[in-house]
């Protein structure tokens, strides 16, 4: 009897035991970032390009923020707004992470399901213009009668830096503007000898210095001013179809955004570096500074239509867009003022 008793002890002991690890295991489960064991939805962001100049969107990628609002992002590089805007439209991306130029092009092409604008995520133009040798006192008079690497015609790149030779009284066509080359490659085309000057983004300009084939000499986001110059959109419908998962999406963005606002060079350098493992970490935080000094983030995500009537200018400038298209057809702020709350 005594040995029945223990053996019926030490069977209740070990069932107790079990049901407390499974308990704690149960509880685990449901202790992310969340504080739910829900699925994440899974969104497909296709991006332009993939820059240091975006380090929002990296930082919440890095830190986890979409996983935090329930979403399993994937992100796509498209290497050109056109593409871009084609996986949008062919639903190959939920969203798509461009110059808003493109929005309003297709717009005007009549489109049944228009792609609206919904996050602007920067307000400067990323670009710099790099030359064969050092200038100190750099003057945009000195690119008249030069050949410059530029951007795609049509393409945000292409139509700031215009507008900034506009700014400073050239035209445009005394500039003689290679605008054949494809996105991403004009560094190696200037590295290969072509060009006097070339426009670029970072880490580009900068991994130009480092090799000694050119040095940065102009800011064209300096120049520019203030220009909504990328922006997160989605079709119509997605954006009323799926109004939980965009805004958790912008939220995340948001959280991305305050970070870089508020954090050194350093330690955002430090959390997007996983993302930019081909750029030393020591050029890294000299491109985000760069960025930082430029006031290329907002402090929020809304695409106000002050910005959205600028874009129109210079797309009218460039000789792109015939007259103006409605603010509030391409535009939504309710996700991004929500995430601002």
């Amino acid at each position: 009897m005594i040995s029945l008793k223990k053996t019926a002890v030490c069977a209740l002991a070990a069932l107790l035991c079990a049901a407390a690890l499974t308990g704690c295991a149960d509880a685990g489960k449901g202790s992310g970032n969340s504080g739910s064991s829900k699925a994440l939805e899974k969104v497909t962001l296709n991006e332009v390009a993939h820059s240091i100049f975006y380090a929002p969107m990296y930082v919440a990628i890095e830190e986890g923020y979409f996983e935090e609002e329930g979403i399993e992002l994937e992100l796509v590089t498209g290497f050109g707004a056109d593409k871009t805007m084609t996986a949008v439209l062919t639903g190959e991306a939920d969203i798509g992470f461009m110059g808003s130029e493109s929005s309003i092009y297709t717009y005007v092409q009549g489109i049944d399901d228009p792609v609206v604008n919904f996050a602007q995520l920067t307000q400067r133009a990323g670009n710099f213009v790099v030359a064969r040798e050092p200038i100190e006192d750099f003057d945009w008079s000195m690119l008249i009668g030069a050949e410059v690497l530029g951007g795609r015609a049509g393409g945000m790149p292409e139509m700031v830096f215009e507008y900034v030779l506009k700014k400073n009284g050239i035209v445009p066509e005394e500039v003689n503007i290679d605008k054949s080359i494809d996105f991403g490659s004009t560094a190696a085309a200037f590295s290969g000898g072509k060009g006097e000057y070339s426009v670029e983004f970072e880490p580009y300009a900068t991994s130009l210095e480092v090799k000694g084939d050119g040095y940065i000499v102009a800011s064209v986001g300096e120049a520019s001013g203030y220009v909504p110059y990328t922006a997160f959109s989605a079709t119509a419908s997605y954006l009323e179809e799926h109004g939980d998962t965009v805004q958790g999406f912008v939220n995340a963005l948001q959280k991305g955004l305050d970070y870089v606002n508020s954090h050194t060079a350093e330690e955002i350098a430090a959390v997007i570096g996983p993302q930019f493992e081909e750029t030393e970490e020591e050029s890294l935080v000299m491109i985000v500074e760069r960025y930082a000094a430029q006031d290329t983030w907002p402090e929020t995500l809304v695409f106000s239509q002050d910005s959205f009537e600028l874009l129109e200018q210079i797309l009218m400038e460039a000789g792109e867009l015939e007259e103006m298209v409605s603010y509030e057809e391409l535009v939504n702020t309710g996700f991004a003022e929500t995430a601002a709350e």
